[in-house]
């Protein structure tokens, strides 16, 4: 394999890969096809879990939530397998590989090239993406995230908390598992400011406290 064959691979086309597999957006799956309606014309106008849930049930949410988190799972294993396997076996340049996948799954779901660039906000993708790279730290992240989920019964708040927390936890991990630091926290870092910057609209009902809390009755 020649240099700008692994330069071409380990970048571009693990984001692309990524990207192709973040776009199959399933809220807008979901709701065509088992309601013939599009999620994104109804409730917040968002094609995430939470406004399925809202809208369809708890059926539909669990499908959608399947759905987001599989594809970004795909994406980080495909992209893991060919790029060790593309570069002589080297397991580490896999992992490096998948990480760049899971960047272009978030970008995939947020702006989907098959539903007009209109997608969600990320989360479930980005859980699935890291459940496929690092399950210990989606794991850590899920104990912040229900903890302050069933503490608060703000969504919203509990996921731009992990956003925040994920490339602290990526950093901390790859100390311990001797892997490059900065590319493993930089490419979190892009991730969950990608996710905080979707939730901006959420952030500021959150200072003006009047974020949804789920269970309450909308006025």
């Amino acid at each position: 394999m020649t240099l700008i064959q692994a330069v071409l691979f380990m970048g571009a086309i693990p984001l692309l890969v990524g990207y192709l597999f973040g776009s199959i957006n399933f809220g807008v799956v979901v709701s065509r096809l088992l309601y013939h309606e599009d999620i994104r014309t109804k409730g917040s106008g968002n094609a995430g879990t939470t406004n399925i849930l809202r809208t369809y049930g708890k059926k539909a949410a669990a499908l959608t939530l399947a759905g987001d988190m599989l594809k970004g799972v795909a994406a980080v294993v495909l992209c893991r397998w060919a790029g060790a396997l593309l570069t002589g076996g080297v397991e580490v340049n896999g992992v490096y590989a998948g990480y760049l996948a899971a960047i272009g799954a978030v970008c995939g779901h947020l702006w989907p090239v098959w539903f007009g660039f209109k997608g969600g906000k990320g989360v479930a993708v980005a859980a699935g993406a890291i459940l496929a790279s690092e399950p210990a730290v989606l794991l850590a992240l899920a104990v912040v995230f229900f903890s302050i989920a069933f503490a608060s019964r703000i969504v919203s708040l509990a996921s731009v908390t992990v956003a925040v927390l994920y490339p602290i936890f990526t950093g901390l991990y790859s100390w311990y598992a001797g892997r490059d630091i900065l590319f493993t926290t930089l490419c979190a870092l892009i991730m969950g400011v990608l996710v905080i910057w979707m939730h901006r609209a959420n952030i500021q009902r959150l200072m003006n406290g009047t974020e949804y809390r789920f269970g309450e009755k909308k006025k």
